[in-house]
């Protein structure tokens, strides 16, 4: 694949953009100064000087120029020579083995970063509905039409293609009851090497921050339930050993590209949903709130991890985890423990596929009670807030189409349950999984919730117990 393909966002994105940029800071491309360089998505150097009837140049939040083709895909970066950091052989550092930096928001069906709903709203038309937690806090709740049913316009994209019509009732075994050794205070990455083990397991420990705490313990239980094995959390020498078969050092290098800097990012997250309407989309705020949660980070881990770094610049190297791949499987049964704030998902035969920390209800707005199922899947859904329906935000009275996004009040995955209203979802703020309150519904951080969601389909049994 050329270094020019990272990724499509879209005519329409394309000309979104253009709309936004002022005249003077876009236009056909003439050949850089001999002090800059052009820098592809993949990080590598281009070989070659664009037309300039084949691009287009706008500006990024550095006033950096970035070369666009007339599809809205980043050709290149230009940056300056002087910021590139030597190599052994004097080239441009590589990518270390990763992938191409993913782009925030991208999905199959609209190929692009989640504008096109936004962009293409009418006033009057109801748009992608998702329900659940917004970022003041304040409780949410779906629309419905006259039937009952959740409105929805198509827009968001269904991570199942077919329900489960015939479900097999797993046989859940009882919880462990192997004794959860205490850990010792042990250094900061020590703790990290932990948390990254329990995540390539497929047990979340939430986001790795190299902090003990009830999520760590709580992903220790669930492993042993997993597994039927007794793990010291305190003999880091066997955790190394357990990492070097599942992917190696927990912590490694990475190289920052030229997509990474370029983003697309906002300045801020509004409060005010009206603000929020406004915004082209829920985006990420930064590079570093970005790389945070790709690697299933803290952000201020991240940062206290890499002092002194600037994460703007393509070619910098930085320290990140090494976390697990995604988990595999078909998902038959959920159950949300209220109690232990942590949703457990089972196969077919009864065994634990993976675990979770979460967010679930709280005394005053609790979540359901009992059995329910999964009615419907969508990542990146967009937000449609309805004073009529939903609670008062402000002084906003009329109803309101905020954008997809990873800042977004569901984050980037929205569950629907049979249960009107509430669902499994992502978050904006995934430090605080498992330590505050939720409106009801089950609030994940935003790569389990992704996880979960392509392992599950319409049907799949949520059971909510105390």
């Amino acid at each position: 694949m050329k270094p020019t393909l990272l990724t499509s966002i879209g005519l329409v994105v394309l000309l979104a953009l253009q709309s936004a940029i002022p005249a003077n800071a876009q236009g056909a491309y003439s050949r850089q100064s001999s002090d800059t360089i052009l820098v592809a998505p993949d990080g590598a150097l281009l070989d070659y000087i664009p037309d300039a009837g084949d691009v287009v140049v706008t500006r990024d939040r550095m006033g950096r120029k970035v070369l666009l083709d007339h599809f809205g895909n980043v050709v290149a970066t230009e940056i300056q020579s002087d910021t590139r950091p030597a190599t052994a052989n004097g080239g441009y550092r590589r990518n270390n083995g990763f992938p191409p930096a993913p782009r925030p928001y991208e999905n199959q069906q609209n190929a692009g970063y989640g504008f096109r709903d936004y962009r293409e709203y009418r006033p009057g038309e109801p748009g992608a509905i998702t329900g659940a937690i917004p970022h003041d806090g304040s409780i949410v709740r779906l629309p419905l039409d006259a039937d009952g049913a959740i409105v929805d316009d198509g827009n968001e994209q269904d991570a199942s293609l077919e329900p489960q019509s015939t479900l097999p009732q797993p046989n859940i075994a009882p919880r462990s009851t192997s004794p959860i050794l205490t850990v010792t205070k042990k250094p900061q990455a020590e703790i990290v090497a932990l948390q990254v083990f329990l995540d390539r397991e497929g047990i979340s420990p939430g986001v790795i921050d190299g902090h003990l705490g009830d999520n760590v313990n709580k992903a220790i239980a669930a492993w042993q339930e997993m597994t039927g094995e007794t793990l010291d959390p305190n003999n880091s020498e066997e955790i190394l050993q357990r990492l070097s078969y599942s992917g190696g050092l927990p912590i490694v290098d990475y190289t920052i590209t030229a997509a990474d800097a370029a983003g697309p990012y906002v300045a801020s997250i509004p409060d005010d949903y009206a603000h929020k309407a406004q915004v082209p989309a829920m985006s990420y705020t930064s590079t570093t709130e970005a790389l945070a949660e790709r690697f299933h980070m803290d952000e201020g881990y991240l940062k206290a991890l890499n002092p002194n770094v600037d994460f703007t610049i393509p070619g910098n190297t930085i320290k990140v985890v090494s976390p697990g791949q995604p988990k595999t499987g078909e998902v038959v049964r959920i159950v949300a423990d209220k109690g232990r704030k942590q949703v457990f998902a089972y196969g077919a035969d009864g065994k634990l596929i993976s675990a979770y920390p979460a967010t679930i209800g709280s005394s005053d707005t609790p979540s359901p009670v009992g059995t329910h199922t999964v009615q419907r899947i969508a990542l990146n859904p967009g937000y449609t807030y309805n004073p009529k329906i939903n609670f008062k935000q402000g002084d906003n009275d009329q109803i309101l189409q905020i954008p997809p996004g990873p800042n977004g009040p569901v984050g980037t995955v929205w569950i629907a349950l049979s249960k009107p209203t509430y669902g499994i979802h992502g978050t904006p703020e995934p430090s605080k999984i498992g330590k505050t309150n939720s409106h009801g519904c089950i609030r994940l951080t935003n790569w389990d919730a992704t996880e979960l969601a392509k392992m599950v389909k319409p049907g799949t049994v949520v059971e909510f117990t105390d």
